[in-house]
This record gives C-alpha cells, structure tokens and sequence, in this order.
C-alpha cells in the first residue's frame, strides 16, 4: 500500500485490517465506482439525483484552485440498485463548469448517466487524487440507507478529479460501514 493512502487511513481512525475487500478497494480505487458496485452487486446502478443546481462561488475554494464567482455545479446523489432500489452509496460533488467541455457539462445536468460512465462516453482524461477519508456517523443518511441507524458509522473517501492538469471536479463518497462485508 502507498505510505501516503496508509498515513491517512490511519490518520482518519480506519482500521485497515477490519475491512472487507471491497471496502478497502472503493476508499483507494482511482476507478469508476459504479462498475466496481455492478460487478460485485451482480445489479445495474442507476444515479438518483437528490439535488443539481449551478452556483457562482461566494469565496475561493483553493481545493480546486478556483476563485470566487466561478460557477460550479453542486450536487448530490445516491448509487441505487436498479432491481432492488437499494441505495448503495451517496456522492456530493463540486464541479467546476468552466473546465468542462460543452458535451460533459449537458450530460452532467441533462442526464441520469453516472459520472465515470460520462467519463467513458466523452472520453475524458482524468487522472483521481484522494485527499482525505474516514468515518463518520451516519446522521439524517439513516432515512435512505437500509438498516442503519443515525448512530452507524459511513465510510468516506474524497478525491479530486483532473483533466488537462486542472481540477475539474472534488467528489466525496459516503457508504454504511455494514455494507459490503
């Protein structure tokens, strides 16, 4: 494992040893999550959008070397079971409209494709950067995850997304600790 993913698991009070396999892999993978969730779960995903709206940032936000009175688009989804319509993960991203092209930026607002798959489609490089992850309690998420409870601990990772050497979008990722045992 990279010292610096081990620093921070350890930093953020995971304890490596007592997560699944697959635990461990979506908190370091640099892939497309949903595809990792559709193998695994043996059930196509579908995005649940919770909330999208376009703002003009009020302050710099230095995490994507923006400044203020960029637009960014924020939203907020689920990863949901299209079968079973069991939400397996919530995402809040912040996303810098100007570095997008034309194509992304509709897919983003005017679809229900996950991101990574609108990655595929586009054919946009990126490259991903973890910057921090841990745990936390699961609070009002309690009401949209299947046995769980306020008190329950999430999982989170949160990464930034390149493209042309620039950040284009900071994601955070958020699943009941219970899942994916």
């Amino acid at each position: 494992m990279k010292d610096d993913l081990e620093k921070m698991l350890k930093h953020n009070h995971i304890d490596w040893s007592n997560l699944s396999y697959l635990q461990r892999i979506i908190l370091i993978t640099d892939g497309t999550l949903t595809d990792i969730l559709e193998a695994y779960l043996l059930e196509d995903i579908q995005v649940i959008k919770i909330s999208e709206k376009v703002e003009v940032t009020s302050k710099d936000i230095p995490i994507l070397e923006l400044e203020a009175g960029s637009e960014v688009i924020e939203r907020k989804i689920f990863l949901q079971g299209k079968n079973s319509s069991k939400n397996f993960l919530y995402a809040e991203s912040k996303i810098v409209l100007g570095r997008l092209d034309e194509d992304l930026k509709n897919g983003l607002l005017k679809s229900q494709i996950p991101i990574g798959h609108l990655w595929s489609q586009f054919r946009l490089e990126t490259f991903k950067e973890i910057i921090e992850s841990g745990k936390e309690p699961v609070n009002e998420l309690s009401a949209y995850f299947i046995d769980t409870e306020p008190k329950d601990q999430l999982l989170f990772r949160t990464y930034r997304v390149f493209s042309n050497r620039k950040p284009i979008m900071m994601i955070t990722e958020k699943f009941p600790q219970s899942y994916f045992m």
